[in-house]
C-alpha cells in the first residue's frame, strides 16, 4: 500500500504530525510519502492508494492555500482519502471563563467539514479523519499527540 501525505504547515507543527504519521505507518510496513503542498502541483498528483490532506485552520477554516490546491486536484472519482488537522485548542471565554460546548465548536471550526465538501463534491471517498490541537498560535502541539497521530493511524484500512 502506498500512501501520499500533502500538508500545508505553516510552523511546523503539521510537518511534525506528518513524520509521525509516518514512522507510525511505516511501524505496519506501510509506505507514506510526506509532501508540503507548496512543492507539488496539484494536476500532477502521483499515485496511490490513498491520500492524506492535511491543513491547519485559520478562523475555523482550512488555509486559503489548501483550499485551493484541493479544488485544483484531478483525483478520480471513487478515490480514497483521509483528513488529519491541525487546529487550534478551545480557549475559555475571557468574560466568563466558561469552556465552549461541542456544538459552539462545532459552529466555529470548520476545517474538516469544508475539506470534506471540496473533496466529496469530486466523487472521493472519506476513509478517516482526525484533528491534533494546537495549544498556542504557533504551537507546541498539545500533550500526547503522538498518541492520537498513533490511534489516527490504526483506523486507515490496510489491505492484506
Amino acid at each position: 500500500m502506498k500512501i501520499e501525505y500533502f500538508h500545508a504547515s505553516k510552523y511546523g507543527n503539521g510537518a511534525m504530525v506528518a513524520e509521525e504519521f509516518k514512522k507510525q505507518m511505516a511501524a505496519r510496513e506501510v509506505m507514506v510519502h510526506v509532501h508540503h503542498i507548496r512543492d507539488v502541483r496539484p494536476k500532477e498528483m502521483p499515485p496511490a492508494d490513498l491520500y492524506l490532506f492535511s491543513s491547519p485552520g485559520r478562523m475555523g477554516k482550512p488555509i486559503g492555500r489548501m483550499r485551493r490546491f484541493l479544488k485544483k486536484v484531478p483525483l478520480p472519482s471513487g478515490t480514497k482519502y483521509a483528513l488529519l488537522t491541525t487546529e487550534g485548542a478551545p480557549q475559555p471565554n475571557k468574560k466568563t471563563g466558561r469552556m465552549p460546548t461541542e456544538e459552539e465548536l462545532a459552529k466555529w471550526q470548520r476545517v474538516r467539514p469544508i475539506m470534506n465538501g471540496i473533496l466529496q463534491e469530486k466523487g472521493l471517498i472519506n476513509v478517516a479523519e482526525g484533528k491534533i490541537l494546537v495549544t498556542g498560535l504557533k504551537g507546541p502541539l498539545e500533550e500526547g499527540w503522538q498518541k492520537k497521530v498513533e490511534i489516527f493511524a490504526s483506523q486507515i484500512p490496510i489491505p492484506r
